[in-house]
């Protein structure tokens, strides 16, 4: 199918911009959906009236949630006032109103018992997922220069909002990790023999060819095989895709009997919650889960049995009292 010259345009413009893969992605998926709600009319000959009937359409008619709302209309404004400098005006259209929903969280045994199911690398991915309160794509994202064994950091590059942070690593990792680090590292040296090796930042590639021959830029869970690099079409070796965990983690959460809808995401919240309760500051677990307002950390307070500031019900006082 031959490619159309706008989409390509628009790809053009965010890569030029830094946009991550991932946004790019999302925002040629909801243009894409814009022209064809509008029977494929070009976004030049539409305005703020045809952004409105798309945006109440996907309310109204596909009962989307207010986030992908907010996402639709992010790639929309981008498209109109970023690339094709035509202005919306005043969009008479108002999202609608979030619900605050409480994260949900594990207790330590329901964490233990699902652990207990997992076994090898998938292990050590969830219990990296716990320990250090890391996203999935960016634990599988790692590579061995971000891990530092001797002082139980992990550094996260480019996560998200394009951010670097550092977090705390368990103990209990550090030999599982090294196991893992040498068999990346072999996996490595067989794909150097044939000239190829991990997927590497476009423009590091370009100024050091031979950089992915270092052993610092192997990911720590490379995938099985290999794959054309999604921008310079070069036949590299990617991290394992979060599929993988999440067809992982299933089976593990139904047999430990935890009845509680867990995704991969649901143990962060629970190292931020468990944090909180063993008196951490939140500041701190604001700066370990690299949020930009405390505001965003403040929602574990909410999912705290006994709220970290020593709050307790009042029933429990005077039947202690008693």
């Amino acid at each position: 199918m031959p490619k159309s010259p706008f989409i390509e345009m628009m790809r053009s413009e965010m890569r030029l911009r830094g946009n991550s893969l991932r946004t790019e992605k999302s925002y040629l998926y909801w243009i894409r959906q814009y022209i064809r709600f509008h029977r494929f009319k070009h976004p030049t000959d539409m305005g703020a009236e045809q952004v409105k009937s798309f945006l109440s359409w996907l309310a109204c008619e596909r009962h989307v949630a207010v986030n992908t709302q907010k996402v639709a209309l992010n790639a929309l404004v981008f498209m109109y006032h970023k690339v094709l400098k035509q202005d919306l005006g005043e969009l008479d259209f108002k999202l609608a109103q979030k619900q605050r929903r409480l994260p949900i969280v594990l207790t330590p045994e329901e964490i233990l018992r699902i652990l207990n199911k997992l076994h090898g690398r998938n292990k050590t991915i969830v219990e990296m997922l716990y320990g250090s309160g890391l996203r999935v794509n960016e634990c599988l994202g790692l590579r061995v220069q971000d891990i530092c064994l001797k002082t139980c950091a992990v550094t996260i590059r480019g996560g998200k909002g394009n951010k670097d942070r550092q977090s705390i690593l368990s103990q209990h990792l550090i030999a599982p990790l090294t196991e893992l680090i040498t068999s990346a590292l072999d996996i490595q040296r067989e794909d150097n023999k044939r000239g190829v090796g991990p997927s590497m930042p476009v423009a590091l590639a370009r100024k050091y060819p031979s950089a992915f021959k270092s052993p610092g830029w192997m990911f720590i869970f490379p995938s099985s095989g290999l794959c054309a690099h999604p921008i310079t079409g070069e036949l590299c070796r990617h991290h394992l895709h979060d599929s993988v965990i999440r067809k992982a983690l299933k089976p593990a959460v139904s047999a430990a009997d935890v009845h509680k809808k867990v995704n991969c995401h649901t143990f962060r919240h629970s190292f931020a919650t468990h944090l909180l309760q063993n008196g951490c500051d939140i500041r701190t677990v604001q700066e370990l889960l690299g949020h930009n307002d405390v505001k965003t950390t403040q929602i574990y307070t909410h999912v705290l049995g006994q709220h970290y500031a020593g709050t307790m019900s009042p029933l429990d006082r005077i039947k202690g009292a008693l």
